[in-house]
């Protein structure tokens, strides 16, 4: 009897849903006729194609050219009627290379026309060499064809805004993600407005702007926040402060350095804002019961997750970008990277005993037993399981890193994998990990990825990489020094997010430029100068600005002038052992 209803049941529930599924294939299968005839209608027919024209576009530095269209024009009427007969008309792809299929032999009055915004318009006429060319091969190679740039209102339009933007970030004026989402309106509104005042104005079209959004550091981001919003419920960050004080017996000066060597490594393996947002509530209360300035132990360790992130991938935003953008893997930051970030590490150490000496004569040399007392008890594990899972999957998502490499997979998919492996696994609240993921700051990455784009597009980058290319000329040593000094120079105004992400192209148009450069040593450069110049001012890098908050609700809240004071001596200290390591590891050994 239960069988039969069993089976009535399912023949119930099959009427129901048949008439869904049966929509669901016949979807299915006009989805697949309908691609597979606009992937024909896409595909000339080998009878059409009887003469082809390749080349390949390239601006004055010697860099593709993407998205220029190639057509053929007329210089009569009857020429002119003739051109638009071929249907000929294609874009340059990434490379800069180009493929023009023709129907029929071109006659000489018609001529090749290569147009791109921004660049000067160029005619290519069908002389006495191409055509008996084509008609004997039916082919005919161009070759690399340069195209001059064009300075127009629109490049000062991109300018003006790229210059107010960061501006406004580094005053503070606005939230840096308001910046920068009214930075694409400017340059939106600049393209759509005032090309109907004069086509010069144009900056960049939407589609064409999407395109400049590095989607890899966008979902890399996304699984890290998910992964250390995990690992950070698990308490072993509270656990480590707890055994640096412990260890060092409350003297202070050895728990300086001790809680300066616990932020540089969880820098390197998760971030410095996510880091320091752990461990600066954990240093309040250790330095109050110490009876110390807070600030002696909160601004070093500041220090120290600027500097420490620099060895890894994923330790830093500026990190991030450099590894997708120049296909930097994880163990290649780990190599070239972290001789020179423990030896900037050990100097600053020395420095920071030096700058708060008078703070450490205050504290005795025994430990206190209130302060241990709740120490101890912050830094209880209360799920062990929850540790041990998550820390497994954070080792293998590490060895994902390394391993991918090997086999051209980008870090954003182990991340993935790995996050996505803590949620089934350990089932906490999804809705409580989504909002853990910083929004904010992806929003931000995604709009100053497009108003970088927009000022690389109208040749801003090209402009300022074509002067320090003649500033360097083809000295790497001179190269490396520029980018060092020069990013972290900048990087005591400018938030050092929005600047690698300004200098990139920069790095990579030098990179092709100067002899020796193909070790990506400009790329580490850009890496050292602006992580380690972040730590000068107090804007100049994300995890200052979010210590500085949480200390501000304190009695001792991190002044500008306070911060100033150790972090420019510490900044040019570290910036020149930096520089010397690059010096050393890429020039004198030509790693």
């Amino acid at each position: 009897m239960k069988e039969e209803l069993g089976v009535q049941n399912f023949l119930a529930i099959w009427h129901l849903r048949r008439k869904q599924v049966l929509s669901l294939v016949i979807l299915c299968v006009i989805s697949l006729t309908f691609s597979t005839g606009s992937v024909r209608a896409q595909t000339p027919h080998l009878a059409e194609v009887n003469f082809v024209i390749t080349g390949r576009l390239v601006d004055s530095q010697g860099q593709p050219i993407s998205t220029a269209k190639i057509s053929l024009a007329g210089t009569g009427e009857e020429n002119a009627h003739d051109a638009h007969d071929q249907e000929t008309a294609v874009s340059s792809r990434e490379d800069g290379t180009w493929l023009l299929s023709l129907p029929s032999l071109p006659s000489a009055e018609i001529h090749l026309k290569i147009e791109r915004p921004h660049f000067k318009t160029v005619t290519i006429p069908f002389d006495n060499n191409i055509l008996p060319q084509l008609e004997e091969t039916r082919s005919h190679h161009v070759g690399d064809l340069t195209l001059e740039r064009r300075i127009t209102a629109g490049f000062w339009a991109a300018t003006i805004i790229f210059v107010g933007l960061l501006l406004l970030i580094a005053f503070e004026k606005l939230h840096s993600t308001t910046a920068a989402l009214a930075g694409i309106s400017a340059i939106f509104i600049v393209t759509f407005l005032g090309q109907t005042l004069s086509s010069d104005l144009y900056i960049i079209s939407f589609d064409r702007a999407l395109t400049y959004i590095n989607w890899e550091v966008i979902f890399l981001l996304i699984a890290m926040m998910i992964m250390i919003a995990i690992i950070e419920s698990t308490g072993i960050f509270q656990w480590m402060a707890f055994q640096a004080y412990r260890i060092s017996r409350g003297r202070s000066w050895i728990l300086v350095l001790m809680l300066m060597g616990i932020t540089a490594v969880a820098s390197a393996l998760l971030d410095n804002f996510t880091t320091m947002l752990l461990m600066t509530p954990i240093s309040l209360q250790i330095a109050l019961a110490l009876r110390i300035n807070p600030l002696a132990l909160i601004i070093p360790e500041v220090l120290a997750s600027n500097v420490g992130g620099i060895s890894t991938l994923i330790g830093t935003p500026t990190n991030i970008l450099i590894g997708a953008y120049a296909d930097i893997g994880f163990s290649d930051f780990l190599v070239h990277q972290t001789v020179g970030v423990l030896v900037a590490l050990i100097v600053m150490g020395g420095y920071v005993l030096f700058h708060y000496r008078a703070e450490w004569r205050k504290t005795s040399k025994d430990l206190s037993p209130k302060l241990y007392a709740i120490l101890e008890k912050n830094a209880a594990i209360d799920d062990p399981d929850a540790l041990w899972k998550s820390g497994l999957v954070f080792v293998l998502t590490l060895v994902g890193f390394v391993v991918g490499e090997r086999y051209h997979i980008v870090p954003a998919v182990p991340a993935l994998i790995g996050a996505t492996a803590l949620l089934v696994w350990l089932q906490p609240d999804v809705h409580e990990m989504i909002r853990s993921v910083d929004w904010t700051t992806l929003v931000f990455f995604m709009a100053l990825f497009i108003v970088v784009g927009a000022v690389q597009e109208v040749g801003l980058i090209s402009f300022i990489a074509d002067r320090i290319s003649h500033l360097v000329g083809d000295n790497l040593a001179l190269g490396i020094f520029v980018m060092v000094f020069g990013a972290g120079t900048l990087s005591l105004a400018i938030a050092n997010i929005p600047l690698a992400a300004s200098l990139l192209p920069v790095a990579d148009l030098l990179t092709g430029n100067i002899t020796g450069a193909g070790n990506k040593a400009l790329y580490y450069s850009l890496s050292m100068g602006a992580a380690m110049g972040g730590n000068g001012l107090l804007i100049g890098g994300e995890a200052n600005l979010v210590t500085a908050g949480i200390v501000a609700q304190t009695d001792s809240p991190i002044s500008f002038k306070e911060f100033m004071r150790i972090g420019l001596p510490v900044t040019y200290l570290t910036l020149t052992i930096g520089y010397l390591w690059l010096l050393l590891h890429f020039v004198i050994f030509g790693s």
